[in-house]
């Protein structure tokens, strides 16, 4: 029983809580740009508790999908699917299961979040396949780590302000900066198991796509920061952030393993130090 347990937490990545902090922090630019400061206790809990279910219902979902890819590759050889510890059965009602609880935890909240939180889970169900037929699919999988924006601007506000798909689109090549680095620890498995991906799709451009990708980021939240008149503090935390994006460019310049997977790692402290620059821009 304590193998199988051991297992479950495996597949949703309870050892690698990396994942849920990149799909957290822009949670949380929402939740504190849409109420002003700090949002009301209620919002907090419900957005974070849900935004760790919903990856990790994807993380089951992504093992599944990718099954007979897995046993493949090197890294993901011990994956609890493939490993036959689990089964892909099991791995399905766990993501029903744990999808099926975020929901329910967001029943308190109004009918435009509810109705959001369908789109959400359906990119969340697609993104793992996409890897088979779309040249981006780090894009999809921004559009899936970024659905907590709107979803947070609908609960506070009850509507969608242009600041929020400013700060959606800007999440969007977040994603496709970090997850491109990640995607370049694997780039040769990939072309061999004929997967597409960022890293495959810009070639030896890909350090070059990285950095534009994280200057729209960039520049997205000095727009977002001058729509809602965020004070000058608000620089303490963007200058830090570009100076974790220019550190990351630098580790995958070098394109070894280790050093693009650091980069990737590495991107919580870029989300946290933005959030740092909103939480301040609002407060002073």
């Amino acid at each position: 029983m304590l193998q199988r347990l051991l297992a479950y937490a495996y597949l949703i990545r309870l050892d690698k809580p990396i994942g849920t902090l990149l799909l957290l922090w822009p949670t949380l630019w929402a939740l504190w740009l849409a109420s002003g400061g700090f949002p009301e206790w209620s919002f907090l809990i419900i957005f974070s508790i849900g935004t760790f279910l919903m990856r990790s219902a994807g993380c089951a979902m992504n093992d599944y999908a990718d099954r007979e890819f897995d046993r493949h590759v090197l890294r993901t050889q011990g994956r609890p699917i493939t490993s036959g510890k689990i089964s892909g059965k099991e791995a399905l009602v766990i993501a029903a299961s744990l999808a099926l609880l975020a929901f329910l935890l967001i029943q308190p909240l109004n009918e435009l979040t509810k109705e959001l939180s369908f789109l959400a889970v359906a990119v969340a169900i697609i993104y793992p396949f996409t890897k088979r037929f779309f040249a981006l699919p780090q894009a999809v999988l921004g559009i899936a780590f970024g659905f907590g924006i709107p979803m947070a601007y609908a609960a506070v506000l009850g509507f969608i302000p242009l600041e929020a798909w400013i700060l959606f689109v800007g999440n969007v090549f977040w994603a496709i900066a970090y997850d491109t680095a990640y995607a370049m620890v694997d780039r040769e498995d990939d072309l061999r198991l004929g997967l597409r991906t960022s890293a495959i799709t810009f070639g030896r451009f890909d350090v070059l796509a990285i950095g534009v990708s994280y200057s729209i980021l960039l520049v997205s939240q000095i727009v977002v920061a001058e729509l809602v008149n965020l004070s000058h503090y608000f620089w303490i935390g963007w200058t830090l952030a570009l100076a974790c994006a220019l550190y990351h460019l630098k580790l995958v310049s070098s394109r070894k393993r280790e050093d693009c997977f650091k980069a990737f790692r590495h991107n919580n402290w870029l989300g946290g130090f933005l959030f740092l620059g909103i939480v301040l821009g609002l407060g002073f």
